[in-house]
């Protein structure tokens, strides 16, 4: 096995939460509605009827994740901020017991000698600014910026790491095309306003964080996937590089200056009449790095629908492929070939993060222990990778888990688990997976204070 320095003594080693996915406590302290809280009051939406609750009790419990993390020998923790929890309407009157929940979580991680890296937004926007259309509105960039400037001016005394946004094609796709996570939109227009908007307000963003503090060092946080076509007809192979234009090109070609991928999309240029006087330069900013998240493959053919795309995904489960509990085809091995990819066709990106990597797969319980060997072997092949990348100059510099505790898992509810902790969500206790006790062994290389111990609590 490699040792972790080969990545570099300063690399960067992480674990990654959510604020909706992990806080719980929707109501608690005058926190407002975001549009994850009306969709999972449906218990329809969500896979076995799940009611988030608590979900795994971060507002209750960070004192004991955020330990927890040091003590598996991670240095950075990556957490979201809650929109709705500093600005309960989205804009207007600041929440102060929001504010003093995140510099509570920031103290502790630097009184625990971990890294605060803060998302700004990770999908959960107020539900009084859905109200107003949300992302399909414009207004939504004055939103957007307003809320940054509001973070970065309370905690920009502790904080420098910035991720402005978590996987845009994500909830822009799922929530504003496909109608299948919230806020329940669909229709080409509404997805191709949300996403010149997101655009914008990922640009706009990164200049008030640049503005109000000079040494920041910013980011986003994109959604990447292997995408091959099922065979080699032509009509196939146009099809897979449209939907590889779509997964990996669409939103970080324009924040780099160069337009969205209508070379492979013509019809993508309707988007041209959503444009106001002085986009084009706009969507430009220049990150101090791209953070890139890499959860499955895609095997596409060509379809009629939906139209600009006019592509579709071959099933995994057609395709009998290495399938975790969410039926996607996860393939470690693609992580090599896509930074690769990202850095022979973006030289100008100076620093890469894997800013979420994990797996939901099975976790076996033995007596009081929990056995997830398949994670753990996931995680030491997506390392190999990326210091394979690193080996060939391309310049990755960090790896951060997704996630350090099960969570809720958006309309998968409480089934996929990607924690290397497991989380008893009718107690809240915590066990260590073997993944985690392998990550505590592998960053610390030191005896494991842990063999034969299970930390609950």
């Amino acid at each position: 096995m490699f040792d972790k320095n080969q990545l570099g003594r300063d690399f960067k080693w992480g674990v990654t939460i959510s604020a909706f996915q992990n806080e719980g406590a929707a109501g608690v302290d005058d926190k407002g509605k975001s549009i994850w809280d009306t969709f999972t009051e449906d218990y329809e939406n969500i896979k076995n009827a799940d009611v988030i609750g608590d979900a795994s009790a971060f507002y209750e419990k960070y004192e004991d994740d955020i330990i927890l993390t040091k003590q598996l020998g991670f240095n950075v923790f990556r957490f979201s901020i809650g929109w709705s929890r500093i600005l309960p309407d989205g804009i207007g009157q600041i929440n102060p017991k929001g504010i003093d929940f995140y510099n509570k979580v920031i103290n502790c991680c630097i009184e625990n000698g971990l890294t605060p890296w803060i998302t700004l937004y990770h999908w959960d926007l107020p539900q009084k600014l859905e109200d107003e259309g949300g992302w399909t509105n414009r207004s939504s960039i004055q939103w957007f910026t307003n809320y940054v400037e509001i973070c970065v001016r309370h905690f920009k005394d502790r904080v420098t790491n910035w991720v402005v946004m978590n996987e845009p094609m994500t909830f822009v796709g799922l929530g504003y095309f496909m109608g299948y996570h919230a806020p329940q939109k669909n229709g080409v227009l509404n997805f191709l306003k949300a996403a010149h908007h997101v655009t914008l307000s990922m640009a706009e963003g990164g200049r008030v964080i640049r503005k109000l503090q000079a040494k920041a060092n910013i980011g986003v946080a994109l959604s990447c996937s292997l995408v091959k076509p099922i065979n080699k007809l032509y009509k196939n192979k146009k099809a897979a590089k449209r939907m590889e234009a779509m997964l990996n090109r669409f939103f970080i070609e324009p924040l780099l200056g160069m337009g969205y991928p209508m070379d492979v999309m013509p019809s993508l240029a309707f988007i041209k009449t959503i444009f106001q006087k002085g986009d084009e330069e706009r969507m430009k900013f220049d990150f101090d790095y791209i953070g890139l998240q890499y959860y499955f493959r895609v095997v596409a053919k060509h379809s009629l629908t939906p139209i600009v795309l006019f592509a579709d995904e071959v099933s995994p489960l057609e395709r009998k492929s290495n399938l975790n509990t969410m039926n996607l085809d996860y393939h470690p091995k693609g992580m090599y070939k896509l930074l690769s990819l990202y850095h022979k066709r973006y030289p100008m990106i100076k620093s890469i993060i894997i800013t979420e990597s994990g797996v939901c797969l099975p976790d076996h319980h033995i007596d009081n222990e929990v056995h997830d060997s398949d994670r753990k072997n996931y995680h030491k092949k997506m390392i190999k990778q990326v210091l394979k990348a690193k080996k060939d100059d391309i310049p990755v510099n960090g790896y951060f888990v997704w996630t350090l505790i099960d969570n809720f898992e958006w309309k998968e509810g409480f089934e996929p688990r990607f924690g290397l902790v497991y989380n008893d969500f009718e107690s809240q206790k915590r066990t260590i997976k073997e993944s985690g006790l392998w990550f505590q062994k592998f960053l610390k290389k030191a005896p494991d204070p842990f063999r034969g111990f299970n930390y609950k609590r």
